[in-house]
């Protein structure tokens, strides 16, 4: 009797990231670009950046009479592709979570000691 093997992926992976923050980068043909995050999808572990990794697609006319169009849109892009950025200083930075004095877990920026959340 052969044993069933139990699929060993997550449901959903943690991210360091959430909806909101402003990220770079690091990785790929827009490397270096800056943008705020629209969306995050855990399941996938991705991101939807704002402006970043634009893809175009060509659209037929749907009607007699109405002419093509080409669409821009913002495609998912993994998320250990992006690092948080902080806007003060100007620089990309690692995480790290530490506890604030009324004991709340905050996430701080490691470079900066910048406190996000």
């Amino acid at each position: 009797m052969a044993k069933k093997l139990a699929s060993k992926a997550p449901s959903r992976y943690r991210m360091h990231v959430k909806k909101g923050d402003t990220v770079q980068v690091i990785s790929g043909r827009d490397k270096g670009k800056v943008g705020e995050i629209l969306a995050v999808m855990p399941k996938h572990s991705q991101v939807l950046v704002e402006g970043v990794n634009i893809q175009t697609k060509h659209m037929k006319p749907q009607q007699e009479g109405e002419s093509g169009q080409i669409l821009t849109r913002e495609a998912p892009l993994h998320s250990s592709n992006v690092m948080l950025y902080s806007e003060k200083e100007k620089v990309a930075s690692r995480v790290s979570y530490t506890f604030t004095e009324d004991g709340r877990k905050v996430r701080m920026l490691k470079k900066t000691g910048e406190i996000i959340d």
